[in-house]
């Protein structure tokens, strides 16, 4: 069969003069077809008795020798009385077909079924580990087709870079999306069931927030944070940190609207605080944490500097945003104390061992009550006892901001290099 197009006239090949569009064919029904805004690589054949014509691609995107090959392969399949256009039309409805049940639009669509039960921050950094640590690998798979050797390499892949916990929660995701899959008939059965974390993952230790609960060394870190030569609104983060017993996000995103300093009371809605996410939602509740007499002193000396924003420590980059995550932590690194030693998170650990420690002079019994303590931490209690123990009841209230004012001033006084943390008897 002769050929009849070159490369050249391919490229140089125009619509007709009038605008319509113009035709060159290449022999064996093969044409190209030149229009205003584009060129086309065409097949004209007839089978069963019909004229019919199947589009093989878009020049330049595929050249001349590639519509040779994709007619020569169009033109074999109508010699076995198979048609070109429905046949790439049936191979095109299979593979979107195969693209609805991959693990990626399975999981994508677990995704956003999850979305209106999440928070923000636990929909981004699942969206992060689907992208990042499960689509490279699995994701164009068909559903019911993964298995759990794959998933094992996948996880043990993110366990490999020092991230146990992050692969942990990896196979956690994984199987959720298998029980969405499985709810909806796309999977028969969900792969991570038959992997034992204790086989598949090397043993984890639990590690606790690093903390200082040595008085003495307790003391240096008080003054060294006064020592601080970085900003005023990170030394006041700094300072606050030991006084008040939050997580580091909780202080840091802290708002001015949540505190009255004339009633020294910080007030934390729900949806700051670390909580189920309908809980968050509805926030219907909150954190009360009484301020000793340093915390006031601190805030009222911050408040002229920060009240134009709406945080209490806005970024240095910009009010209309809180403090970075890291700014504690880097405050912390440069004075000398790295995360082996005590990290933002350590403060809590500090207060909630040295407050355990305590004992009363004559009799040496607690002190403080281990509820009190628990209850200023905001740990939850879930137990029929929990349930019923008012946190926030006006005694409670009372005996909370009793306790954090000798806190406050124990830390002055190991500050002043005092060792011993022994109290008087209670009033």
């Amino acid at each position: 069969m002769t050929k009849k197009l070159k490369d050249s006239s391919v490229k140089n090949a125009k619509p007709n003069q009038d605008g319509s569009p113009a035709s060159y064919t290449d022999g064996g029904g093969l044409l190209l077809y030149v229009t205003k805004t584009g060129k086309y690589w065409r097949y004209r054949y007839r089978i069963e008795g019909k004229a019919a014509i199947c589009s093989l691609g878009a020049y330049p995107e595929m050249s001349l020798k590639e519509a040779r090959e994709q007619h020569e392969a169009a033109r074999k399949q109508v010699a076995q009385g198979i048609n070109p256009s429905q046949h790439k039309q049936q191979l095109k409805a299979q593979q979107q077909q195969a693209e609805q049940r991959s693990f990626q639009a399975v999981a994508l669509s677990w995704l956003k079924q999850s979305a209106s039960k999440w928070s923000e921050g636990n929909l981004l950094r699942v969206n992060r580990y689907l992208n990042n640590d499960i689509f490279p690998w699995i994701g164009s798979t068909d559903i019911d087709q993964v298995r759990p050797a794959e998933i094992t390499r996948l996880v043990q892949r993110v366990e490999a870079r020092g991230a146990g916990d992050a692969a942990r929660r990896v196979k956690q995701y994984i199987s959720q999306v298998y029980k969405y899959a499985i709810s909806l008939e796309l999977a028969e059965r969900n792969p991570t069931a038959d992997l034992a974390n204790n086989i598949i993952f090397k043993p984890r230790v639990e590690k606790p927030f690093a903390t200082l609960t040595d008085p003495v060394k307790v003391g240096q870190l008080l003054r060294d944070i006064d020592q601080y030569q970085g900003t005023f609104v990170v030394r006041v983060a700094l300072q606050l940190s030991p006084l008040v017993m939050l997580r580091p996000g909780e202080l840091r995103a802290a708002e001015w609207s949540e505190i009255d300093l004339k009633q020294a009371l910080w007030t934390i809605p729900i949806k700051r605080m670390k909580a189920p996410t309908h809980e968050k939602q509805a926030n219907l509740s909150q954190h009360l944490i009484p301020l000793p007499r340093q915390a006031v002193e601190l805030l009222r000396e911050l408040y002229p500097y920060t009240n134009k924003s709406p945080y209490v420590f806005p970024s240095a980059r910009g009010a209309s945003r809180c403090m970075s995550e890291n700014a504690v932590r880097a405050a912390l690194r440069t004075m000398g104390y790295d995360n082996d030693t005590i990290t933002p998170h350590g403060f809590r650990g500090m207060a909630s061992t040295l407050l355990n420690r305590m004992r009363e002079q004559d009799t040496r019994s607690r002190l403080w009550d281990m509820d009190l303590i628990e209850q200023q931490l905001a740990h939850r209690d879930s137990s029929i006892r929990g349930r019923y123990n008012r946190a926030d009841s006006v005694e409670a209230l009372h005996q909370r901001r009793e306790m954090l004012q000798a806190w406050a001033d124990c830390l002055d006084e190991l500050r002043a290099g005092g060792q011993i943390v022994v109290f008087r008897k209670k009033k």
